[in-house]
């Protein structure tokens, strides 16, 4: 049994990673603006409804791990994401803003918080896009975004190489399209060939052991562009 704390648990993959994990036995710390009943109504499922982008309710995250789970955590999935599709001449630095505090810097402040309690062979487990892959196909109106994608992928290798000495494995899945609500924001009717159980399947068993494996990459899971 492990300690898993997952964002973005309110709907798409986070919500299944929620419960995957849950009903193979770990205990799961679900963190969401809102709780969806499934979640609030298992048993190995702890809803913590809060708004990530706010540093000072990040500070609730430390005060569940130290009561309920004896300062341990085992794998922390940074899923949550925001994204606004704009011409890029339409965006504003209140947008980026907006953006870069859920993608980014929740991303670091949550990390910097669950760091002491992370013992060796725990894993941190970054969903970015293959849109914040250099060299990867990008498309208009997502500037704010895939940027955002991208800097949390040069963060991960970064904090893989600092605490590598503890053993604390930091990985990002850069993913392609998958059938979720944030798809249809960005590609209106487009059609995803995976749907979000799938792409939250491969993440629960990477979470588990891809840090026997990698620390520090960056894996492309994408079968189509977008």
């Amino acid at each position: 049994m492990k300690n898993i704390i997952i964002t973005g648990t309110s709907r798409g993959i986070g919500y299944e990673l929620a419960l995957l994990f849950a009903e193979s036995g770990h205990q799961v710390l679900a963190i969401s603006r809102k709780a969806p009943k499934p979640l609030m109504e298992n048993p190995n499922i702890t809803c913590l409804t809060i708004d990530i982008a706010k540093s000072e309710e990040l500070v609730k995250v430390e005060d569940f791990v130290e009561k309920a789970w004896d300062k341990k955590i085992d794998v922390l999935i940074h899923n949550a994401g925001s994204l606004i599709n704009k011409p890029f001449e339409n965006l504003t630095a209140l947008d980026f803003q907006n953006v870069y505090a859920v993608n980014v810097f929740a991303v670091a402040e949550l990390t910097r918080i669950c760091i002491p309690f992370m013992l060796n062979e725990s894993h941190v487990v970054t969903i970015s896009s293959m849109g914040g892959v250099q060299g990867s196909m990008k498309f208009p109106g997502l500037a704010a975004y895939s940027s955002s994608k991208g800097a949390v992928i040069t963060l991960s290798e970064l904090l893989a190489e600092e605490y590598k000495e503890k053993g604390i494995a930091f990985n990002v899945l850069a993913l392609g399209a998958v059938n979720t609500e944030m798809l249809q924001e960005a590609f209106p009717g487009y059609e995803a060939p995976l749907s979000a159980q799938e792409m939250a399947d491969y993440i629960f068993n990477f979470a588990l052991t891809g840090n026997k494996y990698f620390n520090g990459k960056v894996l492309q899971v994408s079968s189509t562009t977008p």
